[in-house]
């Protein structure tokens, strides 16, 4: 590696010198229980939406030029019993009312009619702050927010989330359900295992299915059978047996017993987040040949005998593929800013060099 200062160029190889590459380091297998990368369709979690307003702001609301909120203060009063109004012009000096979006998460287990949950809130228009408000009951509705079933009430004081953002708050069990959440996870005799977005993988899936008609065979008669079949990399759907029919549920406990190797993992991955400068990488992501000038470093992924500079080779093994784990470390080890680090993996995504996938957050 060499470097100059001022506006010289810094040229990093990434194959096979000083900083630049790690061999490859081959770990063993370890089982991993079924329930920590798959879940039963069914158990997922539901939200229920709702529009409202919260009273008794400091001065901090919407203020009598935002229509909607005044219209909707306006239905409020006469609903409680105020006599018409003659026009909205009698409220064009509220200023202590905003128009909210209330959202509630039902969780993956369900939820029972009576129970108390959480809820947030967040200004729907000109609010300055929701610090002090008071949420006027609304119904929420849901999932399908084109009907008009009501699904849960919420009303209550808020508190800010975050001092930063001040017109999204909480509401600590300021939800009230008025419906049952019971979500059912057997359908025709039979679960749906799903496996995570992270882990979805035909080679792993058919493990799985492997393992579970192995399994299921050992617990009954003995006899081979065809209980699991894998509908795509991602589902995987389990008959239940006619001896565990009665008792779903101990079912599903007995199939979350079951370990796997991660005989394939989804492949190699980088996700990045450009908010926060974080690059993460996971598998052995491999870097095709490739010269990068990115303001002042140059990053020459593929030339062994790179010309300009002296460099010490550590890389003994001869290892002939550099890796973005090396590059990331070499690029950390001279203090590269995130941006500049994820500007050159985005340079080498675009010409076909990264050979795994890229995401973004």
């Amino acid at each position: 590696m060499k470097r100059r200062n001022n506006n010289h160029l810094l040229t990093l190889v990434a194959l096979g010198f000083t900083l630049g590459l790690f061999p490859v380091v081959a770990t063993a297998q370890m089982p991993v229980p079924l329930k920590n990368i798959c879940h039963v369709k069914g158990q997922e979690e539901e939200s229920l939406r709702g529009f409202g307003i919260v009273t008794g702001l400091r001065g901090t609301g919407d203020g009598g030029d935002f229509l909607p909120a005044i219209r909707a203060l306006a239905r409020i009063m006469e609903h409680m019993g105020h006599p018409p109004l003659t026009g909205l012009e009698e409220l064009k000096n509220t200023k202590n009312v905003a128009v909210v979006d209330v959202q509630v998460t039902i969780p993956a287990s369900g939820a029972r009619q009576g129970e108390k949950l959480d809820c947030v809130v967040n200004s729907y228009g000109t609010a300055k702050s929701l610090e002090g408000g008071h949420l006027f009951l609304t119904y929420l509705v849901g999932p399908n927010p084109t009907g008009e079933q009501v699904y849960a009430t919420a009303e209550g004081r808020i508190r800010l989330v975050d001092p930063e953002i001040p017109t999204y708050g909480k509401i600590t069990r300021g939800v009230q359900l008025q419906e049952d959440f019971i979500n059912p996870f057997v359908e025709n005799n039979t679960i749906t295992l799903v496996i995570d977005d992270d882990h979805a993988d035909f080679a792993l899936a058919d493990y799985i299915v492997n393992q579970i008609n192995s399994g299921i065979a050992e617990q009954s008669d003995g006899s081979l059978g065809h209980w699991a079949s894998a509908k795509d990399k991602k589902n995987i759907l389990i008959e239940i047996p006619a001896y565990m029919k009665s008792n779903p549920v101990k079912f599903v406990r007995q199939v979350f017993t079951h370990t796997v190797l991660q005989v394939a993992e989804p492949g190699a991955r980088v996700t990045i987040n450009e908010t926060t400068g974080v690059v993460t990488v996971s598998g052995d992501v491999i870097i095709g040949p490739a010269v990068v000038t990115h303001n002042n470093i140059i990053v020459n992924t593929g030339a062994a005998n790179a010309v300009g500079g002296r460099f010490v080779p550590v890389d003994q093994a001869g290892t002939s593929q550099a890796t973005l784990k090396g590059l990331l470390e070499a690029l950390n080890a001279i203090n590269v800013p995130p941006a500049d680090v994820i500007g050159i993996i985005k340079s080498l995504k675009r010409n076909g060099r990264i050979h795994a996938r890229v995401d973004y957050e």
